[in-house]
């Protein structure tokens, strides 16, 4: 308990526990692939490729926008959002219903940074439907568009009657404006340095968000590639882009801590950029961190369902006055995969549509990842608030349309 107590109260170790959390992890992640031979390695690979594919592809080019814009227009973000702060709850909405997870990972920045209230981050986390709205968006437009604004509608509502009752700081980490202790140029711009590193994860980063496309539509293949051959292609691709990610966030967030800010300086929360920093350097860690975590939460996941043997789909056997509520539940899992598995549940027949829609409330997508190591007590309780609007709508849809 000692050992324990002097290690919290050092400083390097508060800083970078995190990276070493995923240090450690990452090595039981590779000591378990060799030990158990070739299926815990296709695990680890694929969780890392669809983590890549599917997630960080999409991030990256949400952040490249939104940050591009903040800088080419010169917004000063933090005097815009307080000047319009009684509408930052439906632009949450908007931004969280969104296909993927972008949206709602910007909005749970700027609740960390100060800048937006609780009740924003319970409205993107409700309207929120992650990788799952680009299959419903593909196989059934109609529903698709009618879930997105119905998101926003709900997400909206709640993010209101949120700050009512706790108010904007309710849960705000302690620490949440970032503030940079590196020297400035005279533009006030950290300087432009694009390492190796930096450049392979630049280079692969627009074929990956086609892929990512592709994927998010269901195509099997191009150019008339043979499927197995293009799905191994992924794989490895897909694989590659997560570990360089992954690596580069642990590497940067060590580095920086025990540079003593010489370098890149030290913040008050590693995990996200300064906004000192160029847009290029802000996109590229920030989708290391969130890749990073949400490798980490899929290989959990995967792991647990691949040892347990647990099959999601059996759950939706049962008596169809339960399925909303099944599928509600199966929405407070973080991660877009099981919210996949629900939406093409319900494309192939098998749940009504009042289950979709209370997925589709109640689910957080790969956000809920970051959200929990950027502030994990809001991001719990805003995710099991987002499923009360969930269970209305849900059993409301069903008693007057099914």
């Amino acid at each position: 308990m000692v050992l324990l107590d002097k290690l919290e109260q050092n400083p390097v170790w508060q800083k970078a526990r995190s990276s070493y959390i995923v240090v450690l992890t990452l090595l039981i992640m590779g000591f378990l692939s060799l030990r158990d031979g070739h299926e815990t390695l296709h695990v680890l690979l694929q969780v890392l490729s669809d983590a890549y594919i599917a997630v960080s592809v999409f991030v990256a080019f949400t952040f490249a926008v939104f940050y591009t814009l903040e800088a080419g227009l010169k917004l000063d973000t933090k005097s815009l959002l307080k000047k319009y702060q009684h509408i930052q709850v439906p632009i949450a909405a908007v931004l969280g219903s969104l296909p993927g997870c972008g949206g709602a990972i910007i909005v749970v920045t700027q609740y960390v940074r100060g800048r937006i209230s609780f009740g924003s981050v319970v409205a993107v986390l409700t309207a929120t439907m992650g990788d799952a709205a680009f299959l419903l968006l593909a196989q059934a437009p109609k529903t698709g568009l009618l879930v997105m604004g119905l998101g926003i509608v709900v997400g909206s509502i709640s993010g209101y009657i949120i700050d009512m009752i706790h108010g904007q700081n309710y849960l705000r980490p302690d620490k949440g404006e970032v503030e940079d202790a590196k020297a400035l140029d005279e533009n006030g711009l950290n300087p432009l340095r694009v390492n190796i590193f930096d450049g392979l994860w630049l280079l692969i980063i627009v074929p990956g968000f086609a892929f990512g496309l592709l994927s998010a539509f269901q195509v099997e293949t191009v150019f008339n590639i043979p499927a197995d051959v293009y799905e191994t292609f992924l794989l490895y691709f897909g694989a590659f882009g997560g570990l360089l990610a992954g690596a580069m966030w642990v590497y940067a967030s060590v580095f920086r801590v025990h540079t003593k800010g010489e370098i890149y300086g030290i913040s008050h929360n590693i995990h996200i950029s300064s906004e000192k920093d160029l847009p290029v350097h802000r996109v590229i860690q920030d989708t290391n961190f969130v890749t990073t975590w949400v490798v980490l939460a899929f290989f959990v996941f995967e792991m647990t369902v691949h040892v347990f043997a647990i099959d999601l789909a059996v759950l939706f056997s049962g008596v169809h006055v339960f399925l909303p509520l099944i599928a509600i539940l199966i929405g407070f899992i973080p991660g877009c995969g099981p919210q996949i598995l629900v939406t093409a549940t319900y494309l192939s027949g098998a749940i009504p549509l009042s289950a979709q829609l209370g997925n589709a409330i109640s689910n957080d997508g790969d956000a809920l990842f970051p959200a929990i190591a950027l502030a994990p007590k809001a991001a719990v309780v805003a995710t099991i608030y987002s499923g009360i609007p969930a269970f209305i709508v849900a059993y409301g849809y069903m008693w007057f349309f099914e």
